[in-house]
């Protein structure tokens, strides 16, 4: 049986397709037993859901350096 923490960095890895299998088997065992982290997961899909539908994107490393420019420039 694997911690609570532990199911928690395992389901977050699981969302971004980085957990291998035995770590999501693990996983499924502890959610049959443990529904604070049932609870975690279904919330955590959902709002992978949301962020994906967002269609959120970052900034490029160019545009950090400038607006760190921009910035320094102020002050």
């Amino acid at each position: 049986m694997i911690s609570c923490d532990k199911a928690a960095q395992i389901c977050n890895k699981a969302q971004y397709g980085e957990a291998t299998f035995i770590e999501k088997m693990k996983l499924r065992f502890h959610l049959i037993v443990c529904k604070t982290c049932s609870v975690f997961t279904k919330k955590n899909k959902e709002f992978t859901t949301l962020c994906n539908q967002a269609n959120l994107h970052s900034l490029s490393e160019k545009e950090k350096l400038k607006m760190k420019q921009q910035l320094q420039k102020k002050d």
